[in-house]
């Protein structure tokens, strides 16, 4: 149980950076960033906005980082 507790704290304190660094980030004039390939649809009285890009990298962006944790406490055995 050790393990899964030091994880979600780890994971709790990149959560608290990551909010931190949005937050700057908006303060510094820095809002909605969209990627080409984002859906957004603007009507009368309706918008819709599905952020298709943004989600296919973040996706690519946490399979390179668990494949290269995965990788890095795999040697250490």
């Amino acid at each position: 149980m050790g393990a899964i507790g030091k994880l979600l704290l780890g994971l709790g304190a990149v959560l608290v950076v990551v909010g931190l660094l949005l937050i700057g980030l908006e303060r510094l004039g820095v809002r909605g960033w969209r990627l080409p390939g984002d859906i957004a649809i603007q009507r009368d009285g309706f918008s819709f906005y599905f952020p298709l890009g943004t989600s296919i990298l973040i996706s690519l962006l946490l399979t390179l980082i668990l494949t290269f944790w995965a990788w890095l406490t795999a040697r250490g055995r």
